[in-house]
């Protein structure tokens, strides 16, 4: 016989929270549903009645029962005409409860069974790998100088939630709903071609294109398609820590390329460029110096390329982050004899919890790509893909870079004021775009120490050392971003941190 369950029980389970984003009756529905699964209500058990549970939780009624008519609908509740609701049994079937795992016949009970042996079936060690490091809970530190990371403040709330709604349209849903196999959503691809990439000066064709999960699965697609122990891929030094890891993942030969401030040099290390079969470079901000390649260098590296035939990869991961508002242009708009594979990132000035990026490169090349990413993921999400379409169509992406730029120019301008006026003794390259400074400090600094001290005053900055290709030298230079940082919190931070670098200062 089905019996009712005492009221007392919702006062424990129902924790409202002011914070929540459910609805009252969402939480209500959330806290009936974990009851039933978890087996707390069993199959055929009575639920209180709606006004006995309102008065319990101290709620309307009517939440109770529209709570009550949705579980009905979703099939976890049963209503019975004069008796109420109960626990649907039919929402339990197949459901099992395991027993532990018997020991096989003869072996004793103590006995321990054989386990694999992973640390040798496992043959590559990812964990290892050398890798920027941020903080899980680096929104509680009160001056959180790293990088790309979200800002709550910039973010367009409501824009983003008009094209999530327009997505979820009836008409909409059966454009992104289905598996699109090898495909992506064609208005993200169109209005790639026609709002972003001609901002780089880049033209291309559908097939030219492939959407990526952020700029991280591009290289993974591009290493895991081209690189192999027979491969030279030219590396700048210092570079981006992850593409580093990818390429050595794929076992490729990393050749060291020296920067300055104007990025990779080609004419100077014209014989490094030469031994190489792809060579992979940050043009617009160069990781992690934050240098732009000069028009000049632009022309000089695809004369070398032409001359010595190797390819270029151009991550062009923060393109639009220029405070100038005229970029040069992109590499790949001066190729003209397909020799640059351009990456880009839809998400990354965004929010990078998005993963939105792409390839653009000659259409053999896009169409395998294509067919290595269907072994991966088959494609990015549709319906984040068709949303971000929707944005960049109504305009609200180029509203927010316009925004972007004069809240990073402002940024970087008082992050620039600060170091100038709390430690005159660092060099740093004056920003001109992006979302960083770098920043070099006396060579006597232990930047590792200072970063863990910095870390114990609330202060997050990023070693500098992950970005060099051996990490044993450079360990004076660090980086500090300002995407996540208030603009009021730059200056104080500063200050703090001059006094930990001086804490280090050997005395005379």
């Amino acid at each position: 016989m089905a019996s009712r369950t005492s009221v007392a029980l919702w006062t424990q389970r129902f924790q409202r929270s002011p914070e929540s984003n459910m609805s009252l009756q969402g939480q209500i529905r959330q806290m009936l549903v974990a009851a039933i699964l978890d087996g707390q209500l069993l199959p055929n058990h009575a639920l209180p009645s709606s006004r006995e549970l309102a008065d319990q939780l101290s709620v309307a009624r009517n939440t109770v029962v529209l709570a009550y008519q949705q579980l009905v609908e979703e099939g976890y509740l049963i209503s019975r005409e004069r008796s109420g609701h109960f626990v649907n049994p039919a929402i339990l079937e197949g459901r099992h409860e395991f027993a532990p795992l018997q020991t096989v016949p003869g072996q004793a009970a103590n006995e321990a069974l054989a386990r694999p042996d992973w640390d040798q079936r496992v043959r590559r060690r990812p964990s290892s790998q050398r890798n920027i490091v941020k903080p899980g809970n680096w929104l509680s530190y009160e001056y959180p100088f790293i990088y790309g990371q979200f800002d709550q403040s910039l973010f367009p709330t409501n824009d983003w939630r008009e094209c999530c709604m327009k997505a979820l349209s009836v008409m909409e849903i059966r454009n992104w709903a289905p598996d699109l196999i090898e495909r992506d959503d064609e208005s993200l691809i169109q209005q790639i071609r026609t709002r972003v990439l001609p901002r780089r000066g880049v033209f291309a064709m559908p097939d030219e294109i492939v959407v990526t999960i952020g700029c991280q699965q591009a290289l993974y697609l591009i290493a895991d398609l081209l690189a192999s122990e027979r491969t030279t891929i030219g590396f700048e030094n210092p570079g981006y820590p992850d593409a580093r890891n990818i390429f050595e993942n794929r076992n490729a030969r990393l050749q060291p390329l020296p920067v300055d401030s104007g990025g990779v040099r080609p004419v100077e290390d014209a014989d490094l460029l030469a031994q190489c079969d792809y060579v992979y470079v940050t043009p617009s901000h160069q990781c992690p110096t934050t240098a732009t390649m000069p028009i000049e260098r632009r022309h000089a590296l695809l004369e070398q390329a032409q001359a010595h035939d190797f390819v270029l990869i151009e991550d062009d991961y923060e393109s639009e982050n220029n405070f100038s508002g005229t970029p040069h242009p992109a590499l790949k708009s001066l190729d003209t004899a397909d020799r640059v594979i351009y990456i880009g990132s839809l998400s990354k000035t965004f929010a990078p919890g998005l993963r939105l990026g792409y390839i653009v490169g000659p259409r053999e090349l896009v169409r395998e790509l294509r067919a290595l990413r269907r072994l991966m993921v088959r494609h990015p999400a549709a319906y984040i893909q068709r949303a971000f379409a929707t944005f960049l169509a109504l305009g609200h992406h180029d509203a927010l870079l316009r925004r972007l730029a004069h809240a990073y120019r402002e940024r970087a301008q008082a992050l620039m004021t600060a170091l100038d006026t709390h430690l005159p003794e660092a060099r740093y390259l004056p920003v001109g775009g992006g979302a960083s400074c770098w920043v070099e400090g006396p060579p006597w600094l232990d930047a590792t120490q200072l970063a863990a001290d910095a870390q114990a005053h609330g202060i997050l900055i990023e070693l500098g050392r992950v970005f060099f290709m051996t990490g044993l030298e450079q360990n004076h230079c660090f980086r500090m971003g300002f995407s996540a940082i208030k603009l009021e919190k730059i200056d104080e931070g500063v200050r703090l941190l001059a006094e930990l670098v001086r804490a280090q200062q050997p005395e005379e």
